[in-house]
């Protein structure tokens, strides 16, 4: 029986494996040791994940740096920065809204103002887009916002924003995976979500943050940064409504570094703790909180009273159960054209799901009780494919692509006598582009 700590780390692990949350890694630190660290096969310690709106944190950071370096301040205007991208008649809103209040999402936009595959220059999107609103006054997530930033690093560094945290920030506190930035058209960081990084790598930025900096950024900033500066009362997952920080989040009990599909770093300062979390949820619209109350509600309160020597574990991603009993029918049915999902045929056979669609033919084996490695449809990737029983009709299928940049889709076959319905949803990606909606064919005679 694990004793201390660890049966807390286990019954943490228990309840995220109980609610099917497909996480990848997680590491947990108590002041400044490692406790617990564990990575979900095929996942190893040192991979480099996509950590989404973590991005946005670390713009923050390469900020407040400028800022030591006398560069700017939070209360300049960020037109000030950029009066070659305004229009001939900029709208006052604009021309008001200042760098702090971009740091804590209340910019002058009810959304991100630049559109990805149509856009070039995402940053400059942001001073020809009309305003919606006064700046400074209301809580909206803006992605945009942060692609400004990135933006106002290169110019002011004269550097990539990539370049320069690994200069001022990641080489000096000893992060050795490296990073990995996507770029918008223009060939500007995406200073909002293109970040790519390992767990342990993320743990040792949040840690950073959490000693107050080391000497490479005013304290002060990142108190301030880790501060609630605006109600986020109307958010819809209960974690993302105790308040915006800079460019990060607070929580009950403490800030995290929050990324899409959950890439975390809750730090609780109360407790010196640090939870640092990579996943991929996006196909659950709870997920992201399904860590939060699993970390709170049976992590967190025997930090400081229990103790636990540094394990690691070695764990399965999650694969889809079954529940119910069924076999699959074996027959090909044909789709009405320009159906939304771009199926023209699927063939179902027991242990493998054929069918056609805009992109192409399709092999995808059906594997039940377990992960079985494939290749992502029509990308050269590697995937992890299950498929359980939900009813005896009802079969549930999911395809969850595994490299540095996760993304993944669910299908759910309804067999009916001679119709066979499909529906599907993806998480956003340009590889799951035809997995979203419903479609439905007909048996073909022999």
């Amino acid at each position: 029986m694990a004793e201390g700590l660890e049966r807390y780390v286990q019954r943490f692990i228990d309840r995220l494996h109980r609610e099917q949350v497909n996480m990848h890694g997680f590491q947990l630190s108590v002041q400044g040791a490692i406790k617990a660290k564990a990575y979900y096969a095929p996942f190893q310690e040192g991979q480099k994940h996509q950590m989404y709106s973590v991005t946005k944190s670390m713009t923050c950071i390469a900020i407040g740096m400028l800022m030591d370096d006398g560069k700017l301040t939070p209360d300049d205007p960020i037109v000030q920065f950029f009066p070659d991208w305004l229009p001939e008649h900029p709208d006052e809103r604009l021309m008001r809204l200042k760098i702090r209040d971009m740091l804590r999402m209340a910019t002058c936009y009810r959304r991100t103002t630049y559109r990805e595959g149509i856009d070039e220059n995402w940053a400059k999107t942001f001073f020809t887009a009309t305003p919606t609103h006064e700046p400074g006054t209301v809580f909206n997530y803006d992605t945009s916002c942060a692609q400004v930033l990135a933006a106002l690093v290169e110019r002011l560094s004269g550097m990539s924003e990539e370049q320069f945290l690994t200069q001022r920030l990641l080489h000096p506190i000893g992060c050795t995976d490296g990073t990995h930035w996507l770029r918008d058209p223009s060939g500007c960081c995406r200073g909002g979500t293109g970040m790519a990084m390992s767990l342990r790598d993320l743990h040792r930025v949040a840690q950073w943050m959490l000693d107050g900096g080391s000497g490479l950024i005013n304290p002060d900033f990142l108190q301030q940064m880790t501060e609630k500066h605006i109600d986020t009362v109307m958010q819809t997952n209960e974690e993302e409504r105790y308040g915006y920080c800079w460019q990060c989040w607070r929580t009950r009990n403490g800030w995290a570094l929050y990324g899409m599909g959950g890439q975390l770093a809750v730090v609780c300062p109360e407790k010196q703790a640090i939870l640092t979390t990579i996943a991929d949820t996006r196909l659950d619209p709870f997920g992201v909180q399904r860590i939060y109350n699993a970390f709170f509600e049976e992590l967190y309160p025997a930090i400081g009273t229990e103790d636990m020597p540094c394990t690691a574990y070695q764990l399965e991603t999650e694969h889809l159960p079954t529940i119910a009993s069924g076999n699959v029918p074996c027959g090909r049915f044909a789709f009405e054209e320009n159906n939304p999902l771009g199926l023209r045929w699927m063939q179902t056979e027991e242990g493998m799901l054929r069918y056609q669609q805009d992109r192409g033919e399709v092999m995808l084996p059906l594997s039940f009780g377990r992960n079985l490695k494939t290749s992502f449809p029509g990308w050269d990737a590697d995937a992890l494919v299950s498929a359980g029983w939900t009813q005896g009709r009802l079969l549930h299928v999911r395809c969850n692509e595994i490299t540095w940049e996760p993304c993944g889709f669910e299908l759910l076959l309804c067999f009916q006598n001679d119709t066979l319905t499909v529906q599907a949803r993806c998480s956003s990606s340009e590889k799951t582009k035809g997995y979203d909606g419903v479609a439905t064919g007909k048996m073909i005679k022999e």
